[in-house]
């Protein structure tokens, strides 16, 4: 009996400091895991949406708060000092989970910059065609309620990849809303 305690009294305390290890550990990492995520993911997809600009928007970004509660990272475009877009990460159901598009607007015609693809899990060579030129070529200038072909809009889907094109689209439509909401906010965050 003595040993089935000292069992559980052992069990228990390498539970207990195994926890403490791994949230220590999930709690030191995250500022460099938030670095490597903007520097290598968000970074490349801003610069594909915001070509032109003279600023860093990783730098210079700030944190909004949603009425629904959540926080949402806006990423300012500025050229010559100006604001001229802002960019905004959105994510939408596709076939492989999510997929998450960070989504340029232009602030003083509230049309699209154009789009980046930041993460998915698409099969490769169909669904990870919504990375390609082809598709994210189309947005710029357009207005920011887009919508597929197959919907009534412009946007040409990608053959064999519906899926993962109306999960792009859904991503860009959620960003527009979050954009609508916070237009008055992010014009004063950034004179």
């Amino acid at each position: 009996m003595l040993a089935v305690i000292r069992m559980v009294v052992v069990l228990a305390a390498i539970c207990g400091l195994s926890g403490f290890a791994l949230s220590y550990l999930k709690i030191t990492t995250a500022p460099r895991i938030e670095e490597q995520v903007l520097t290598y993911v968000q970074g490349p997809a801003i610069l594909k949406v915001f070509p032109d600009i003279d600023n860093s928007p990783i730098a210079e970004r700030k944190k909004f708060d949603l009425p629904d509660g959540r926080k949402v990272t806006v990423f300012p475009g500025r050229k010559g000092g100006k604001l001229v877009g802002v960019a905004i990460e959105d994510f939408g159901k596709c076939f492989g989970g999510e997929v998450g598009v960070m989504v340029g607007f232009d602030v003083n015609r509230d049309a699209l910059t154009g789009i980046g693809i930041t993460t998915m899990k698409e099969t490769p060579g169909l669904g990870t065609r919504i990375a390609d030129a082809g598709f994210t070529g189309q947005f710029p200038g357009k207005p920011a309620d887009v919508k597929l072909k197959a919907q009534g809009g412009d946007i040409d889907a990608v053959s064999g990849a519906t899926i993962s094109s109306n999960g792009a689209i859904t991503a860009l439509g959620n960003a527009a809303r979050v954009y609508a909401a916070l237009k008055p906010e992010i014009v004063k965050a950034w004179p």
